[in-house]
């Protein structure tokens, strides 16, 4: 078996997601896993005794001498590409499997040598590449396994008769085909009008390239004279596209005899490559509990153990004595013995999917049913559950009034705390990357669905899964898991089902004020150019702004130059113009109203929105939401007030508590960087801007005025985010120079969140990701990235990721504390809302001094820092009367 390195490794690039296979020092695997794993089938099925890979070694050879423009279509090899054959070809090499490569020649000429000296010797030939000029080394002797169009995991296998069936031509003959047709991929030009057919036609007649030159004069029509003016280009492409022969190698056949593996080699760069369960596939392979080899060193070949692929268990339906005697014999197990999934309808049950590791239960469901109460008491029981996108389920026993314990994992929360930034959204991501297997899906054209995709199947791998993410979690992040987001989880839970009040009659009374103001503010912009334009049109804009008013041109796109709120804010500043005031104010306008509507459709028939909170939708950990979105209301506007008016106290409750952490990132800046002044500061009770301003400005406290304090304010979190010098003069519309000193006069009083900020970025770049005050760790590859773009986001983001991430996690702490103690003082007030660093809470009829305890109390002991967490709360009857 002869195999092309780079025809298969590019295949298996483009066929894998690049984001889902990348280590966590950046390096991306894609190539590397799907080559790996189409070998690993090859040996499996095909038992080859002797192996070699051919790679290419640059883009340049004897062709490309004979005419530059060889290949020359071809685009940049993609950066994340870049890298990774000298580990595939390290990995091969721990595996003992030979590679070849020729200066000055490409791997098919190698792939050709090997075929003819491979059969001369008296062995069949397995030809493996994607690459269509390989189909003229096919005879009697030479099979070519070529790549399906879906990537590297389907082969079809080219014998004489198949090419004969594909083409209707001899193996031989297809260069004479593709010489006269052309080949795009190798930016070979063929003859103008000449397709497949017809070139297969001529050569029926004339039986090759020459035979049809020969007869060029007999050939009518267009396609005749096309031959005969451009039959120069057949020529090169004839010769361009044979395949050498008889070059030169430094191996003979008999010396690519398959050897053992070195075991200890393939561990290390399959432990480096991150490649778990491929590791356990060769060493399947390979044959014997501890690695023994399918082929002995005298070539002696002894049957391979063929790799166990797992298959899901046939669902079983049990019922009373049956179905608790199967719950109890597996209640006993680990905290990952058993999974759960749960169909819903309309919000409710309909069915489970249970199963253990080698037994799997399919129990539709119907309210009121005797026959299943042992799995009601066992849903209701501490027995250890593992799930898969966990809350929508628990939401649907709730409605269903099912009580529920016992969750140890969900998959789809732990599979994001291992990859926070990668795209591992569903289970059938989580089994691809951490089983390397497929999870069965329904075929969508079928109208009876196959019990084998069904949710039992589903909870199966789910119990399959966990354990091999688990694995991969390092400490602190399993401790996060467990101890913070599985109670999140099952408080997210309680606030979506219990949503918040929220008034129609005040949103629609302002939606149509904002209407108004949207129409007025048009028509008034429109006074001031004299015509009537399009204000969403970019392009109608930009003759506006650009050529009718000459107003300074901003940055440049694709459609001209750029209108976005930023450009047109700076723009304003800069070089004010009615027009664009009104332009500026009719965009806000126009948001407001878009969230004002959002909003009411989002009112359900009891009077309150329901949002859905996304717990793994960010890389820092903090909670976001969705459908509606509660976390865009504006604060600082009077119209934002007047939205968060509209959302009242419930019909049985006195009246909301809000809670909000003060400069919660600020001290938590203060505690990882232990810097004097700042702790000073907050252990005082000092205002943190006005005490950090008269040390920066020289003055006394009382004499830090306004402008002086937003300064400082914007520099304080500024710098937290990454800042720059630019950044900041932008921010607060000064001179780069004058941000430059007050960044250095900060610095300079404040000296350990300088040193504290430099080494974050610095250790990230050691470790590969940054941690949390309480483990929460998030990678950043990206670090080392070539692309400076790239590397330079990946810094700002990591001297944050940190401070932002340890607020998240001690909101959540306290949240998830909240609930806890609101269920065992048997409270009725519900935590209804969280909006970035504040919880809203619905205040049943006398509870308002026990719910306050509560709060204040878990809030401020969240965690244990050098500060204290100040936290304030309000009262009201609705959300903008309750803020503090």
């Amino acid at each position: 078996m002869i195999i092309d390195g780079h025809s298969l490794a590019f295949r298996a690039f483009y066929a894998l997601p690049v984001d889902s296979f990348q280590t966590r020092d950046g390096q991306h695997t894609n190539a590397i896993h799907g080559f790996l794993s189409m070998l690993l089938s090859l040996l499996r099925n095909e038992k080859p005794t002797h192996l070699a890979v051919a790679f290419d070694i640059s883009r340049f050879s004897f062709r490309t001498r004979e005419y530059p423009d060889y290949k020359g279509t071809r685009g940049e090899t993609p950066s994340e590409f870049k890298g990774q054959i000298p580990l595939l070809q390290d990995a091969l090499a721990a595996m003992n499997i030979r590679t070849l490569t020729k200066e000055d020649y490409e791997a098919d000429d190698i792939l050709a040598t090997l075929s003819v000296r491979g059969t001369e010797a008296g062995y069949d030939v397995l030809v493996v590449s994607g690459d269509r000029d390989t189909i003229q080394l096919v005879n009697e002797n030479v099979t070519l396994l070529y790549p399906a169009s879906q990537g590297v995991s389907a082969l079809k296998r080219y014998d004489p008769a198949a090419v004969r069936e594909k083409y209707g031509i001899e193996p031989h003959q297809y260069p004479d085909v593709a010489a006269l047709v052309g080949e795009t991929s190798d930016n070979l030009i063929g003859i103008s009008k000449v397709g497949e057919k017809t070139a297969v036609k001529w050569l029926g007649l004339y039986g090759s390239l020459d035979g049809i030159l020969e007869h060029a004069d007999e050939i009518k029509g267009v396609v005749g004279n096309n031959l005969r003016e451009q039959k120069e280009n057949a020529i090169r492409n004839r010769r361009l596209n044979r395949l050498l022969t008889d070059l030169e190698l430094p191996v003979e056949v008999p010396e690519l005899e398959r050897t053992s593996i070195d075991e200890q080699a393939v561990r290390n760069i399959f432990e480096r490559l991150e490649f778990k369960s491929l590791l356990d596939r060769v060493l399947k392979l390979e044959g014997g509990e501890n690695g023994a080899v399918a082929f002995t060193a005298a070539g002696a070949e002894a049957e391979p153990a063929a790799p166990e692929i797992p298959t899901a268990p046939k669902a079983q339906d049990l019922l009373d004595e049956e179905l608790e005697l199967w719950l109890s014999r597996n209640a006993a197990a680990a905290p990952t013995g058993l999974g759960l999934t749960v169909e819903m309808l309309d919000g409710q049950v309909i069915g489970f999917g249970l199963s253990s590791a080698t037994e799997s239960l399919n129990l539709p469901w119907q309210a009121g049913r005797t026959d299943y109460a042992p799995l009601e008491a066992w849903l209701a029981g501490p027995a250890p559950k593992v799930m898969h996108d966990a809350k929508p389920q628990l939401k649907a026993l709730k409605r269903s009034e099912l009580a529920f314990d016992g969750l140890a994992t969900d998959t789809l929360v732990a599979g994001w705390l291992l990859r926070p930034g990668g795209p591992d959204k569903t289970l059938s991501d989580l089994v691809t990357r951490y089983l390397d297997e497929t999870l069965p899906i329904h075929d969508p054209n079928q109208l009876v669905p196959d019990d084998s995709a069904g949710v039992p199947t589903q909870a199966w791998y789910t119990l399959r899964v966990a354990p091999a993410i688990l694995d991969a979690l390092d400490a602190g992040s399993r401790t996060v898991l467990t101890d913070i987001e599985i109670p999140t989880l099952l408080a997210l839970v309680d606030m979506e089902l219990a949503g918040v009040a929220v008034s129609h009659d005040e949103l629609a009374e302002l939606s149509t004020q904002l209407g108004e103001s949207v129409a007025n503010l048009a028509a008034s912009a429109f006074a001031e150019i004299g015509r009537e334009v399009n204000l969403g049109s970019p392009k109608q804009l930009q003759e506006v702004l650009f050529d009718q008013l000459a107003m300074p041109k901003t940055r440049a796109n694709k459609t001209g130059f750029t209108t976005d709120a930023g450009a047109l804010a700076d723009l304003q500043a800069s070089n004010p113009h009615p027009f664009l005031g009104l332009l500026l104010q009719h965009r806000d306008a126009t948001k407001l109203r878009q969230i004002v509507e959002t909003l009411d459709k989002a009112i359900d028939e009891t009077g309150r929105i329901h949002t859905n909170y996304v717990q793994i939708g960010t890389a820092t950990g903090r909670i976001s939401s969705n459908d509606p979105n509660l976390q865009n209301i504006p604060v600082r506007t009077e119209e934002g007030r007047r939205i968060r008016a509209a959302f009242h106290a419930g019909e049985q409750a006195e009246s909301l508590l809000t809670a909000d952490y003060s400069q919660i990132e600020m001290r938590i800046m203060a505690h990882l960087s232990e810097d004097a002044g700042l702790i000073e500061a907050f252990n005082e009770g000092e205002d943190l801007h006005r005490f950090v301003g008269s040390r920066i400005f020289g003055v006394a406290p009382e004499d830090v005025s306004n402008e002086m304090r937003s300064k400082v304010k914007a520099m304080s979190y500024g710098l937290a985010y990454g800042l720059s010098a630019f950044g900041l003069s932008k921010q607060l519309r000064i001179e780069t120079k004058e941000a430059k000193k007050l960044m250095t006069d900060y610095f300079e009083r404040f000296g350990a969140v300088r040193d504290y900020l430099r080494h974050v970025v610095e250790q990230a770049k050691v470790d590969g990701y940054t941690e949390t005050i309480f483990g929460r760790r998030r990678p950043f590859p990206e670090l080392h990235s070539p692309n400076r773009v790239l590397r330079d986001n990946a810094e700002r983001a990591a001297l944050n990721a940190p401070i932002q991430g340890s607020a998240a996690d001690i909101m959540k702490i306290a949240m998830n504390r909240i609930a806890v103690d609101l269920r065992e003082k048997n409270l009725e007030s519900r935590m209804l809302l969280q909006v970035h660093d504040e919880l809203i809470f619905d205040v049943a009829p006398g509870e308002w001094d026990a719910l306050k305890d509560v709060v204040t109390h878990r809030m401020q002991t969240a965690a244990d820092l050098l500060v204290p967490l100040d936290v304030q709360v309000g009262r009201g009857k609705n959300w903008d009367d309750a803020a503090h």
